[in-house]
């Protein structure tokens, strides 16, 4: 039995009903997992303000997948692991891709950099190792680029723990279980 269930709009304030207004108009429906951080209009506004931020930043649509992929992997969140391999499909990443990311490993230096350090971040909740690190800045990155990639893991976590914390039904296909 969940706690915390999933809104309708009227049990959410007006700040909140207005972002799902936009976020319908966006997506054509209000995911569980926004409506529930929608609770508060804040929290919600903060994820949306952040997530609108870090999309302007260095790491392309593919690598940002990629992040979203493996951290939640990391954190063993199968809403954003549903939600995200639908959108990684939907802006053609292959489903080996998409494993791959998931299990953090792929044959591009630089996707490759950014999934490993992604990874360490998750894993060890903020204590990335020194070499991910620096094989990172090798690939090309600099100190810019290593905030911006703890911005996305934050993002992806936030989701990732609002998921575990309420368990609310999943409304995307479930990914594939890995090997």
């Amino acid at each position: 039995m969940n706690i915390i269930n999933v809104p309708s709009r009227e049990e959410v304030g007006q700040d909140s009903q207005l972002i799902f207004d936009q976020i319908k108009k966006t997506m054509g429906k209000v995911p569980n997992l926004y409506a529930t951080i929608g609770y508060s209009s804040h929290a919600l506004k903060g994820l949306l303000g952040l997530e609108e931020e870090l999309n302007k930043g260095i790491f392309t649509a593919k690598e940002k997948e990629a992040i979203n992929l493996v951290v939640s992997e990391a954190n063993h969140c199968d809403y954003c692991l549903a939600a995200h391999t639908m959108i990684a499909a939907m802006k053609g990443i292959s489903k080996e891709d998409i494993l791959s990311f998931r299990k953090g490993s792929v044959d591009d230096p630089r996707l490759n950099a950014i999934l490993e350090l992604a990874k360490s971040v998750s894993e060890q909740k903020g204590e990335a190792t020194q070499d991910k690190i620096e094989n990172f800045l090798a690939a090309g990155f600099d100190n810019s680029a290593v905030m911006e990639l703890i911005g996305l893991v934050i993002l992806r976590t936030f989701t990732n723990y609002a998921f575990a914390v309420t368990k609310i039904p999943v409304d995307f296909p479930l990914a594939d279980q890995l090997d």
